[in-house]
């Protein structure tokens, strides 16, 4: 067989995301995964230390998954979810209803979590227009990340996937992060916010903001903040697209917290890498505001494939897995072993700062000058591992892992093994 042959088809006609054709490398064809390990066309193994951007937890052709979704194909495969319902979906609410928030009630489904974050700003801004008051901006924190439509991006803080469509945008204002020393900011600046009453909800991801490099903040400033926004009618938003189904060692990085959201946003892990779905989640209280005999208070938002049977299938089987007890043994341990590497790399000259959440491990790299989030010296480092054999996309000079919970020790220990080389090298 020609060697890169789907390699070079793929140049063709594909257009990837995130990259400038011009200059980016050719794209690695994948043509098997088992496990935390992927094999390219031409046989070289990878070890997938990011569950490929965070959905695989639970490995790669999952049997167990498959076998569920194949079960649901011999069935009923998809059917319209607009005047229509089907078991899978009401399983899958009875099964997830429980282990959220006491307060989460009502489930939306959508396919992705840009998706899921769109319906959630959308329900938070058009509950106040139904009741006639005029509540028209969202509040999100700087450096955020919630999706690239366009509700979903104007709430993201990484301006330059964001710069070319101001204007055209939602209004929203950024506050601090409240990260360690910087909390007395956030909340003062919050405060002075809702003091207007020009709000309708505040976003933030739980705990951790994933793709501005892992950036870690405690559940106790969040608390406080949400305690805030519902003294003044603001409802709140739990972006758990990334930090959902135990990624922060908990089924949600909301369980750490005493306050609980209005609103919840999952996505990525809920079918376990397997069929584009996502989930919003409420409160009666939300439910309610369009709840009227005019038509004209309905939420207006679907997607053609909402609720699909097949992906809800997908959804229960990921469910089992993670409440498993080989899961929780596994995020367990891949929490240990983070926390030994963490002790082992903290100290070393190239070392700025490490932190560890769960299966999330986060490293930066000391340099003389900041760099770019896609800059040369992040290139440099994605290239090192791949040319190592390990799949990790550096957040400008942050290295990150999050890989399955079916992670091996050796397996993970190799990562650590090349992050470490990459340490001495660079």
């Amino acid at each position: 067989m020609e060697k890169n042959r789907l390699q070079k088809a793929d140049e063709n006609h594909l257009w990837h995301p995130y990259t400038q054709h011009k200059n980016a490398h050719p794209h690695i064809a994948i043509t098997k995964g088992k496990g935390a390990l992927l094999w390219d066309e031409n046989g070289k193994e990878y070890i997938d230390a990011i569950a490929s951007w965070w959905v695989n937890p639970y490995g790669h052709s999952n049997q167990y998954i498959a076998d569920a979704i194949y079960k649901q194909l011999t069935t009923l495969e998809h059917v319209l979810f607009g005047g229509f319902t089907h078991e899978p979906a009401v399983m899958l609410a009875g099964r997830l209803i429980p282990l959220l928030p006491a307060n989460q009630k009502k489930i939306f489904f959508s396919d992705n979590g840009s998706t899921a974050v769109e319906v959630a700003l959308k329900v938070a801004l058009q509950y106040y227009f139904n009741k006639g008051e005029k509540r028209t901006k969202i509040i999100a924190f700087e450096n955020a990340f919630h999706g690239d439509t366009f509700a979903a991006m104007a709430a993201s803080g990484i301006s330059f996937f964001t710069e070319a469509f101001q204007g055209a945008m939602i209004q929203v204002t950024r506050i601090p992060v409240p990260t360690p020393g910087d909390e007395e900011a956030c909340l003062e600046v919050l405060s002075a916010l809702l003091k207007t009453n020009e709000y309708a909800g505040f976003i933030f991801e739980p705990l951790v903001q994933g793709a501005a490099g892992m950036v870690m903040y405690q559940p106790e400033v969040l608390d406080q903040l949400i305690r805030s926004c519902k003294e003044q009618g603001v409802f709140t938003i739990a972006d758990e697209v990334m930090t959902g189904f135990g990624k922060t060692g908990k089924n949600f990085a909301c369980d750490y917290l005493t306050e609980q959201p209005d609103m919840m946003c999952l996505s990525k892990a809920l079918t376990g890498g397997t069929i584009p779905m996502a989930l919003t989640t409420f409160t009666q209280e939300l439910f309610d505001g369009f709840y009227d005999d005019d038509v004209n208070k309905a939420l207006f938002h679907g997607h053609t494939f909402t609720a699909n049977p097949t992906g809800c299938a997908a959804a229960l089987a990921s469910l089992d897995l993670l409440l498993s007890e080989e899961i929780r043994e596994g995020i367990a341990r891949i929490h240990k072993q983070h926390l030994s590497f963490q002790q082992r790399i903290e100290n070393h000259p190239r070392v700025k700062t490490t932190r560890v959440l769960g299966v999330i491990f986060a490293l930066e790299f000391k340099r003389d000058s900041s760099d770019d989030y896609y800059g040369d010296f992040r290139n440099t480092l994605y290239r090192f591992f791949i040319e190592k054999g390990i799949i990790l996309r550096p957040v400008g000079n942050i290295v990150y892992v999050l890989p399955p919970y079916i992670i091996s020790e050796q397996e993970l220990e190799k990562v650590y093994q090349i992050i470490g080389e990459a340490l001495d090298k660079f």
